[in-house]
C-alpha cells in the first residue's frame, strides 16, 4: 500500500508452517554487499530505495482506481486464498490433444478497474476472492505511465548492466486481497520485486525437497506440496526443507535470484495489497565447475523437456529416468 510510513504487523498476521526459516539479509540500497549477494545468486532485501517511489507515495486503491484507465483487466477469481499458476497452453482440449486433464484452480475474467475495486471494497469472508494483474505499459492510464517512468530506472539499469542479465520482459502490477497466497514457485528470470509483505524463499538445492510438477503439467514450476496440510507420505523430503523468509516493508525491494523457489502471501488482516515486479531475462551463461545449484535446475529442466519430445508420452518419461539410475549410480 501507498505509505511513507513503515507498515504495522505482529505475527498473528503470519501464516504458520512446519519448516525452519532464516531471515533474508536486509542491506540498504548503497550497501556494495548487494551485488556480492546478486553475483553469488543469493537474495537480498534492498531497503530505503526509490526504485518505485511513485508507486509508494502514490498508488493507492483510490488513485489507481481514477488512473488505471478504461481497459479492461486480467483478473484471478479463486474459492480461496490460493493463487496458484497454471498454464492454458499444457490443458488438454480439441486444440491441444496431448495436453493434460486439468480443472484449473482458478478462473480468468476480465474486469473494468471499478467492478475489481468493488469486489474488493464489498468482499465478505466465504465469498470467492480476486487477484488483478496488469502489465505496466502504454494501455494503462496517463499518469500511471507518467509514475511508472519516473521508477529508478537508472538502478535497474546499473543491476542489469553489472551482473550481465538479459532484456527487460515486463513489469506487472499485482492487486491481491489480504489473506493471498501466490504458491510456492520459481521462475526463469531475475526479478526486482516490490512485493506483498511476507516473501518466504528456497534455494534451488531444495528441488527434491519441493517436488515439483512435470514439465508437461499446466502447474509446471509450482511445488506439487500443499504449505497448509504436507502430505508427507507421499512428499517425504519436505520434512527437510529449509527456507528463508523477509517481510516487506514500504521502500523495500527483494531480489529474487532465478530458479529461486518463491511463496509469496499478504498479510492476513492487513488489507489490499499493491506490488510491482521487474523481471528479466538470464543472461549468457559461463559454465564454471562445479556448476551451481541454479544451473543443475536448469539442466535438469532441459533433460525432461527432451526426452518428453523425444517419447511423445509423459507416462514415458519417469520410468526411463529411474531405468537409467536404478543400481547404477548408488556406489
Amino acid at each position: 500500500m501507498a505509505n511513507s510510513e513503515k507498515k504495522q504487523w505482529d505475527s498473528s498476521q503470519l501464516r504458520k508452517y512446519d519448516f525452519s526459516l532464516e531471515q533474508i539479509p536486509r542491506l540498504h540500497y548503497k550497501d556494495p554487499k548487494i551485488d556480492e549477494l546478486i553475483k553469488q545468486n543469493l537474495p537480498v532485501l534492498i531497503t530505503d530505495s526509490n526504485i518505485v517511489k511513485p508507486a509508494i507515495e502514490k498508488w493507492t486503491l483510490e488513485y489507481l482506481e481514477r488512473n488505471l484507465g478504461s481497459a479492461g483487466h486480467t483478473v484471478y477469481v479463486s474459492r480461496n486464498h490460493k493463487f496458484k499458476f497454471y498454464d492454458d497452453k499444457k490443458i488438454l482440449n480439441k486444440n491441444n490433444p496431448k495436453g493434460v486433464e486439468f480443472s484449473p484452480p482458478t478462473k480468468r475474467a476480465e474486469m473494468k478497474v471499478f467492478e475489481f475495486m468493488k469486489r474488493l471494497r464489498e468482499w465478505k469472508r466465504g465469498e470467492k476472492r480476486v487477484y488483478l494483474q496488469q502489465i505496466l505499459n502504454s494501455t494503462v492510464g496517463p499518469a500511471i505511465v507518467e509514475d511508472y517512468m519516473n521508477f529508478d530506472w537508472r538502478y535497474v539499469g546499473e543491476k542489469k548492466n553489472k551482473h550481465n542479465w538479459g532484456e527487460l520482459t515486463s513489469n506487472l502490477l499485482f492487486i491481491g486481497m489480504e489473506g493471498n497466497v501466490t504458491p510456492c514457485h520459481y521462475d526463469e528470470q531475475q526479478n526486482f520485486f516490490r512485493p506483498n509483505p511476507r516473501c518466504i524463499l528456497f534455494a534451488p538445492d531444495q528441488f527434491e525437497n519441493l517436488y515439483p510438477h512435470p514439465v508437461h503439467h499446466p502447474h509446471d514450476r509450482q511445488s506439487m506440496v500443499d504449505f497448509d496440510r504436507p502430505d508427507y507420505t507421499k512428499f517425504p523430503k519436505f520434512k527437510n526443507v529449509k527456507g528463508y523468509e523477509t517481510i516487506v516493508e514500504p521502500g523495500d525491494v527483494l531480489y529474487i535470484p532465478i530458479y529461486w523457489w518463491h511463496h509469496v502471501e499478504s498479510l492476513m488482516r492487513g488489507g489490499p495489497t499493491i506490488t510491482v515486479n521487474f523481471w528479466y531475462k538470464a543472461g549468457p551463461t559461463s559454465l564454471e565447475y562445479p556448476l551451481r545449484d541454479h544451473q543443475k535446475v536448469s539442466i535438469m529442466r532441459n533433460v525432461e523437456k527432451m526426452l518428453l519430445e523425444v517419447l511423445q508420452d509423459p507416462k514415458e518419461v519417469g520410468p526411463l529416468l529411474r531405468a537409467m539410475v536404478l543400481g547404477r549410480y548408488n556406489e
